[in-house]
């Protein structure tokens, strides 16, 4: 499941912060802060899945923009790597060519947050609908179509 996700340039400033559990406001710069410096410490070789505490961060490098995304440890990282990338494919596409100023300034409307909104939404949907377990009760009915 997917907890948050941040847009942070090379500064370690937030662009744009959306969470999908509840943290306290006052604990929420702190968690940025410590997941930031976390990230952008790493050098480009290694891995961009990081053990965090008591979940785990998703990180990818865009020229000058970060986009991390916090998931609980029973996460596939690679689908989570995958869907930065087409949210990314999104916005580059609407924005064409996006920028870290089209992220600190236009990505604050209500339209684009939706776009994040419904990309993680149906993320969750389709990973709730594969792990629900196959129903045995239910059998296909006779075919109007092809009878017999």
């Amino acid at each position: 499941m997917i907890k948050f996700v941040l847009m942070v340039n090379r500064q370690g400033q937030t662009r744009l912060s959306r969470y999908y559990q509840p943290v306290e406001l006052s604990r929420r710069a702190a968690l940025e802060a410590d997941v930031v410096r976390c990230c952008l410490s790493r050098k480009k070789d290694q891995c961009s899945f990081v053990e965090y505490k008591d979940f785990k961060l998703v990180y990818r490098q865009y020229a000058a923009l970060y986009i991390v995304v916090g998931v609980t440890d029973s996460e596939n990282e690679l689908s989570i790597y995958e869907l930065v990338h087409n949210f990314v494919e999104v916005l580059d596409k609407y924005f064409s060519r996006v920028s870290e100023l089209d992220v600190s300034f236009n990505l604050k409307s209500h339209t684009d947050l939706f776009q994040l909104q419904q990309f993680i939404l149906c993320r969750c949907l389709f990973c709730f609908l594969d792990s629900a377990p196959p129903s045995d009760h239910v059998q296909p009915g006779p075919s109007s179509r092809y009878p017999g």
